[in-house]
């Protein structure tokens, strides 16, 4: 027998291992639920469930489709878009970003493994980014909690012309006929910086280093997809640390749009690696530079 007939003799074996023991899984969870949850009690709580569900929630669900739809493909955007329709259907500021934070951490993790699942993750630069992301959205969360989001707001006009700046020269990169690769070596900086800014300035993670890596020159679709990939631990580590600090409310809000980011997040994950590289350049330029003015009409102009 051949070694690559080997391969996939040993890759068929772990396949039937995976799934034996996740059936065992789940015949043992289903065990533990109706031996202490009766059906007919299960039956009350999914009607109940079902008849407290508004019109409301469609629009949840649409809210997370396209963010994570645009998130998934470009390698940001999920709370500006996000935010954009909750805003637009009467949703309290308080309420989104609870609401954002909580459901972005299942949107990102599905996108993270479509990401992987389509080859547009590198592995040495999602290794570089993890840790310093994750410590730095914890940070910057405890630090929102206890502080207040007045001190958040002083950071977010610099935070703007910052990627403004960004992605003017994104735009402008992409209509060049080459761009030079330059070195960077300041990954943990920008993952930590994008982390805390993430949790504390209410976004910024794909923004800052998303935009980042591309100035320099690196490829978009892997710096998409690791970054997505990243991105789910780090609003993991934030949506946590919230968990623990306030708790949990809206939770049809929140249903809404994880349901909708979930069924988004493969859609997102191919576009990202078919976008040609002129047309993500640019596409990820335009929605930088309106993330950015976005958020300076909203300082000086309310």
């Amino acid at each position: 027998m051949s070694g690559i007939q080997q391969n996939r003799q040993s890759l068929s074996y772990r396949k039937m291992a995976t799934y034996a023991i996740t059936a065992f899984g789940l015949m043992l969870l289903g065990h533990f639920i109706f031996s202490y949850l009766p059906i007919h009690s299960l039956k009350a709580h999914a009607t109940g469930l079902y008849h407290s569900l508004d019109s409301r929630f469609l629009i949840m669900l649409a809210a997370g489709f396209i963010a994570q739809l645009v998130d998934g493909a470009l390698g940001m955007g999920y709370g500006v878009a996000s935010t954009t329709v909750l805003l637009s259907a009467g949703v309290s500021p308080a309420a989104i970003s609870g609401s954002i934070h909580t459901a972005e951490m299942f949107a990102s993790g599905a996108s993270g493994y479509s990401h992987y699942k389509f080859g547009n993750v590198n592995k040495k630069l999602f290794k570089a980014l993890l840790i310093p992301g994750v410590l730095g959205a914890v940070l910057g969360a405890v630090l929102l909690v206890y502080l207040g989001e007045k001190y958040s707001d002083w950071i977010r006009p610099v935070l703007a012309c910052y990627t403004m700046f960004l992605g003017t020269k994104i735009l402008y990169n992409a209509f060049r006929s080459q761009i030079i690769k330059k070195k960077f070596k300041n990954y943990s900086t920008l993952a930590g910086a994008g982390g805390f800014f993430d949790s504390f300035g209410g976004g910024g993670w794909g923004p800052i280093v998303t935009t980042t890596l591309i100035t320099k020159g690196r490829s978009p679709r892997f710096v998409i997809g690791t970054v997505s990939l990243t991105e789910f631990f780090v609003t993991l580590s934030s949506a946590v640390t919230f968990f623990i600090l306030l708790g949990v409310s809206h939770w049809q809000t929140i249903l809404g749009l994880i349901v909708g980011g979930l069924a988004a997040a493969p859609v997102a994950a191919k576009l990202a690696g078919k976008l040609p590289r002129k047309t993500a350049l640019a596409l990820v330029g335009c929605l930088v530079i309106v993330w950015s003015a976005r958020i300076l009409l909203k300082i000086f102009f309310s």
